[in-house]
């Protein structure tokens, strides 16, 4: 399991609490260290994209954000690198100006001096009031690997570096056709306690608190929208037709995006190799545009929500058995449905991994919602500008994977792993 449990169920007690803690901070390190191995210079320093920060930034935040947390916060330790505080703070310096950074080992030796202080601190100290702390900071860098992974892709979309794995395609399965139908019922949105002891520890600030909402009778596509059919969307001319785009979509598309005629991740020649692959690095505009195309809709978080039910349960056999496509296991998108086990209750197929699905909603908090660990975390983005994601991408970390989890975009950014499927 990601997260540790007694085996009745219960809260594990503290030692246990530690080992599962010490045992995270060292996996989720060495995928971190596994993901920038051989790295070049260039791709250590230099920006992909003017809204994302070099890959070598992403180090020396985590290893900042981990002394700033926990020597100084917890253990109010001095700053033991009061010269990195501007460069690697998440308020320093402009995006643009992140890009003179010190070199790759300088960056490892920061990050291993950090993390041999925090390990020395978490031997000692009692856990009581801080484990939601350390929970957070493995998925704060879980999450800076996943956009790691972005920036480094976005790389290799600019021709700049050869990927570290070639997508190789891969046998489909069969899936269902069709919508699938899902009644009227109630939903909880957010990280329910009753599915997971220590929800109170790991849930995001945004995810909480658990809550219930009634959702309307819906249907939604059992499987993320593939290439074979989004390339139909292409073909008709769907990125020259008005009558498919919202308002600001269009707007986007003729005033910032003209050349754009395909998803960034499109696999261009070889579409048809990949044509049961989920379409991946498209903008919540091209996957409402597509939407309506097809005379559907995005779905709500709600209604995702529901439509996932009975995974979140399921999680940790499934992680366990390597029933999903995430934390880099194949290095790229895989067909949809190649994992039956990872069905929802409702038969709905892909809804942890492969690819981001954008949802219709705006990314708001839950009533009750309380900020951690510092105001700004999630509350600075709750700005109606911001669209909703669920369910992880083929680079996510176990960490940050589970059905509650919400991602949250500008509806023109196309760079992350993000696919969507519809509903109606």
């Amino acid at each position: 399991m990601v997260f540790p449990t007694s085996l009745d169920g219960a809260v594990a007690p503290e030692e246990l609490l530690r080992s599962d803690i010490y045992k995270a901070f060292q996996r989720c390190r060495q995928g971190t260290l596994d993901l920038i191995a051989g790295i070049s210079p260039t791709v250590l320093q230099a920006q992909a994209h003017p809204d994302f920060s070099p890959v070598g930034w992403h180090l020396g935040h985590i290893a900042f954000t981990e002394s700033l947390w926990i020597l100084e916060h917890l253990a109010q330790q001095p700053c033991p690198y009061p010269d990195y505080r501007i460069l690697f703070a998440a308020d320093g310096l402009p995006k643009a100006q992140r890009q003179h950074l010190p070199d790759v080992d300088t960056l490892l030796n920061f990050l291993a001096d950090i993390r041999q202080r925090t390990l020395a601190y978490l031997e000692t100290v009692s856990l009581e009031g801080q484990t939601r702390l350390w929970y957070w900071l493995i998925q704060h860098e879980s999450q800076h690997s996943e956009t790691m992974s972005l920036v480094m892709a976005l790389h290799q979309h600019h021709g700049q570096v050869t990927p570290l794995k070639q997508p190789v395609p891969m046998q489909c399965a069969t899936v269902p056709t069709g919508m699938v139908h899902v009644s009227a019922s109630s939903v909880g949105l957010g990280l329910d306690g009753r599915l997971t002891p220590l929800a109170a520890d790991i849930a995001m600030d945004n995810e909480q608190p658990c809550h219930w909402v009634d959702v309307d009778a819906f249907q939604i596509d059992p499987t993320p929208v593939t290439c074979g059919q989004y390339v139909q969307f292409i073909e008709s001319g769907g990125y020259q037709a008005r009558q498919w785009w919202c308002d600001d979509g269009w707007r986007w598309l003729q005033s910032t995006a003209p050349t754009i005629q395909q998803p960034l991740y499109w696999p261009e020649a070889r579409w048809q190799d990949f044509r049961h692959h989920p379409v991946c690095g498209v903008n919540w505009y091209e996957a409402s545009a597509y939407a309506r195309f097809v005379h559907k809709r995005l779905p709500t978080e709600a209604e995702w929500a529901l439509a996932s039910k009975g995974l979140a349960h399921k999680l940790p056999s499934l992680l366990q058995a390597h029933q999903l496509n995430c934390d880099h296991r194949l290095g790229h998108t895989s067909p949809v449905g190649v994992y039956p086990d990872a069905s929802s209750d409702y038969g709905c197929y892909d809804m942890l991994g492969n690819v981001w699905e954008w949802t219709a909603s705006w990314f708001r908090p839950y009533p009750g919602f309380q900020p951690y660990p510092y105001k700004g975390y999630s509350a600075t983005y709750f700005d109606d500008r911001h669209r909703v994601l669920r369910g992880g991408s083929w680079a996510t970390r176990p960490w940050g994977l589970r059905p509650s989890f919400r991602n949250w975009y500008e509806p023109h950014v196309r760079e992350l792993f993000m696919g969507f499927r519809c509903a109606s």
